[in-house]
């Protein structure tokens, strides 16, 4: 165990220990699975699954997300195995932080708190996009200066008519302020939404399935296995949530035998839905005539069902509003984490005296969430997610196989199975995944890590309870 230096461990009986203001443990193993299913489950069907059917892998897009499935389940394993030795907030950066080292873990923890937010305003505009879809379709509108950020444009309107997205700032608030309940409160939320949302996707699967026709898969591979396979970097960023859910391990009641099964079945849920969706929509519809936007709300116009595109649209706002939740949530645990650790201000480690959740952080990160959502177009708020959590996949794969060899001998929950063969699957295909990012992408990532080499440099290091412990 080193004590001097960038690269000294935190030990895991130390983090066992730490507790910080405190957070209450409330959550169950299926309000954890809940939770994991919410962050999964959003925009990959409602969106995603078409667009991938239509322009790159055809009826294949089944295979993409089997392929992306299996990739990301090499990480659920770690990440399981993990959740089960470390029952504590933070995640990758947690783990990261205990097995190679403290600037390992605060670059994982620094990027995460960018993605996560990022991806919760990103979301949020993507709802907004459906919110004022479903207006539409009741013959509804807003002022325009509220419906998107500012250079925005729809048709006719000039660029930057449009001022604020003011929904998608109000629903980042709206999950900020529900997190902020106390989690018992904010899980029943969030658990009541994912089972609305799983009710809306079975009845689509469910309706849809009478109105399949076998011939439309036929070619089933039409971009060829190479379309499959790129479909399938793209849809692995619906196949990944489990992550920000394991940031919740100190609120659940039995975190060390729940939070691993949590991480497996919300990922297993999730993937039959997937498939079961994709075969429903290539099924319904040959994939030439997709709609890359509204696939289902289309492909139920289209065989004379019209009625239930309304329900669709309703389903995939409530849907993906549990993926905000889970975010949020996994972002403001990972703050809460690295402050606790010192590595930032002690301030934002302070929990709610009565809800006993990281309520300062939290409102935060909500706030910056509002801010990029409001005031950024979706692609550019876009292009700030991504490296960093496949960054944190990789970091968390390599740290469970140095692990198990350094230390074989903790009480593990959970073991990956294939040792390492399943760890280095996840290691490779997140690497894989991160070589299809363009390069403005990797331009935000390089400033983002240059400002927090110098924070950790300037504040962290000084300021971190390993390295105020190793002066006494």
């Amino acid at each position: 165990m080193t004590t001097q230096g960038v690269f000294r461990r935190k030990p895991i009986e130390q983090i066992a220990e730490d507790k910080g203001d405190g957070l209450t443990r409330t959550l169950g193993l299926w309000q954890l699975t809940a939770i994991g299913i919410g962050g999964i489950i959003g925009a990959g069907i409602f969106s995603l699954a078409g667009a991938v059917a239509n322009k790159t892998a055809g009826p294949a897009v089944l295979i993409s997300f089997l392929i992306a499935g299996v990739a990301s389940a090499a990480a659920a394993f770690s990440y399981a195995e993990f959740a089960g030795l470390i029952p504590k907030a933070g995640s990758a950066y947690t783990y990261g932080y205990a097995v190679l080292g403290e600037i390992v873990g605060w670059f994982i923890g620094w990027d995460l708190l960018l993605e996560y937010t990022a991806i919760v305003a990103v979301v949020a505009i993507g709802i907004s996009g459906y919110f004022t879809e479903l207006l539409s379709l009741l013959n509804l509108q807003l002022p325009q200066w509220m419906l998107g950020a500012p250079g925005t444009e729809t048709g006719d309107v000039t660029a930057g008519t449009y001022k604020v997205n003011l929904f998608a700032v109000l629903l980042c608030l709206l999950i900020a302020y529900v997190l902020n309940m106390g989690m018992k409160n904010a899980a029943r939320f969030e658990t009541t939404l994912v089972y609305l949302k799983v009710a809306v996707v079975a009845l689509v699967i469910v309706v849809g399935a009478f109105h399949i026709d076998t011939d439309n898969y036929n070619p089933f591979f039409p971009f060829g296995l190479s379309g499959a396979l790129t479909g399938a970097a793209t849809v692995f960023f619906a196949v990944f949530g489990y992550d920000a859910m394991s940031t919740a391990a100190e609120e659940s009641k039995d975190s060390q035998r729940h939070m691993p099964k949590a991480i497996i079945y919300s990922l297993a849920v999730s993937m039959v839905l997937y498939v079961l969706a994709c075969l429903v929509l290539t099924g319904m519809v040959n994939y030439k005539d997709v709609d890359a936007e509204s696939a289902f709300a289309t492909a139920f116009a289209d065989v004379g069902l019209p009625a239930l595109g309304i329900i669709i649209s309703v389903g995939a706002i409530l849907g993906i509003t549990t993926v905000l939740f889970t975010f949020l949530m996994g972002a403001a645990r990972v703050g809460y984490s690295m402050s606790r650790d010192g590595l930032l201000p002690q301030w934002f480690a302070k929990s709610h005296p009565v809800k006993r959740v990281p309520s300062r952080i939290t409102w935060v990160l909500g706030i910056a969430s509002a801010v990029i959502a409001g005031f950024l177009p979706i692609a550019e708020a876009a292009e700030l997610t991504n490296i960093g959590i496949l960054l944190a996949f990789v970091v968390v794969c390599i740290a469970v196989i140095v692990l198990r060899y350094k230390q074989p001998d903790l009480p593990r929950t959970f073991r990956t199975p294939g040792m390492p063969v399943v760890p280095i699957i996840g290691v490779i295909f997140s690497l894989w995944l991160i070589t299809f990012l363009n390069p403005e992408t990797w331009l935000r990532f390089g400033v983002w890590f240059l400002i927090g080499l110098i924070i950790y440099f300037a504040y962290s290091k000084r300021h971190s309870l390993m390295e105020r412990q190793s002066r006494k």
